[in-house]
């Protein structure tokens, strides 16, 4: 039976593809590597993003342009980018629904817990969940799986019991690690060919569709 529910946020909750791509541009730009505004980035939403930085500046992950790239994003993020932000449609009255159907919400993030909560708190969405968790600006935890496995920790959760809902297949992959069945969302920034690749329990269309699916998915685990 499943009791609690991980969200992921950026592509799941909210679309972030302004605040992200527009700050991951003014730190390459302060870094000597300026992209056009041609060239499509939206790749970098959902993954670690200093490794995606580094494959852009074609560094390594250790590299320090890698380091200072991600320090420009952050002082532009950090004031900017993390409001330049939508709530997907039906995200509010869906979180209340699942809340009062008796299930317990976790934020599962790669992003870093203090713009996680920023953002949250922003939208009025924090307080459908019992906690926020992401990673931590050292870089600490940004893989999902680890994330996941730290959740799980902490709030002494049996992996049997959870279910894990997210766009990318960083979700659905952390999730499995983990021994947690996932649901994709299709609207988000993970391809058709990626979550099939992934091979998530069920995908959804809408975030309106959870409200149906996991009571059914639940009583088929009981």
């Amino acid at each position: 039976m499943i009791k609690n529910i991980l969200i992921d946020l950026d592509g799941t909750l909210t679309d972030p593809k302004v605040g992200i791509t527009a700050s991951a541009r003014y730190g390459l730009e302060k870094v000597g590597h300026p992209i056009s505004d041609s060239v499509n980035i939206d790749w970098i939403i959902g993954p670690p993003l200093k490794a995606s930085l580094a494959k852009i500046l074609n560094v390594a992950l250790d590299d320090d342009l890698a380091e200072q790239a991600l320090l420009g994003y952050r002082e532009r993020f950090s004031v900017t980018g993390l409001f330049e932000n939508q709530v997907y449609l039906h995200v509010p009255e869906t979180l209340a629904a699942l809340t009062q159907a008796g299930f317990k919400l976790f934020v599962a993030t790669a992003k870093p817990t203090v713009y996680a909560k920023q953002i949250l708190a922003h939208f009025q969405l924090a307080q459908y969940f019992s906690k926020i968790y992401g990673s931590e600006l050292s870089g600490e935890r940004t893989n999902k799986g680890e994330l996941i496995a730290y959740l799980l920790e902490q709030e002494q959760l049996n992996a049997a019991e959870c279910l894990m809902v997210g766009d990318r297949e960083y979700d659905i992959l952390g999730a499995r690690r983990n021994g947690i069945e996932s649901i994709a969302v299709a609207y988000g920034y993970g391809t058709a060919e990626e979550l099939a690749h992934a091979q998530p329990k069920a995908q959804v269309q809408s975030f309106a569709d959870l409200v149906q699916l996991i009571p059914q998915l639940s009583s088929k685990s009981a």
